[in-house]
């Protein structure tokens, strides 16, 4: 039996997925979770087979979720599910090494292959994805950019990111600066816009 927990916060679509892999003779959905820190506690809890993992999820994402496992060595497979073809995503999925990345439009019977496949050792990704790969756009932020801009996301002002990241006004206005033209924009909301967008940050 391959034991699943499933993480995504839009209800109606968890109960679906719910109930159409509860009709798999090998499948067992042991625990369902509307948000990121719910899916690590059930993860714990439970120590599924598969982890099916929104993306975009509040409290904790699903890349970080697969991050964590993977960095404490879990032996949980996990399957990102997604509405995003970002490139950014991809990427980041790729880096955290995640079993399986697949789109939420793929077929359901698909979705339920993906399961076995993963459990079984396999790598699944849907053609769409492996086709944005392919046309993947170079990250050009540094790490720290990308931590300033992370934090100016979270409406952070410039002082409130000196003190989080023990750095210098000068310091962080100049990443900010950095950034602002290596997006080829002309505000930080619109650097922060596009990082987000490409799934930079």
């Amino acid at each position: 039996m391959i034991r699943v927990v499933i993480a995504e916060d839009q209800k109606m679509l968890r109960g679906a997925l719910t109930s159409l892999l509860k009709l798999e003779d090998d499948i067992e959905v042991v625990a369902e979770a509307a948000d990121g820190l719910a899916a690590w506690d059930a993860i714990m809890e439970y120590q599924p087979d598969v982890c099916l993992l929104d993306i975009e999820m509040p409290s904790m994402s699903g890349l970080e979720i697969a991050e964590k496992l993977k960095q404490e060595n879990h032996l949980s497979k996990v399957i990102i599910v997604t509405t995003f073809a970002r490139p950014g995503y991809l990427q980041k999925a790729i880096d955290t090494q995640v079993e399986g990345y697949l789109l939420k439009e793929e077929p359901i019977d698909f979705l339920i292959e993906a399961i076995r496949s993963v459990k079984n050792g396999e790598r699944v990704l849907s053609t769409d994805l492996a086709a944005a790969l392919f046309l993947k756009e170079v990250n050009p932020l540094t790490e720290r950019e990308m931590d300033v801009l992370r934090l100016a996301k979270k409406g952070m002002t410039t002082r409130e990111i000196v003190k989080a990241l023990y750095l210098t006004d000068g310091t962080v206005r100049n990443y900010l600066s950095s950034a602002i033209q290596k997006l080829e924009v002309t505000t930080r909301q619109q650097a922060i816009e596009k990082a987000k967008n490409k799934g930079w940050i």
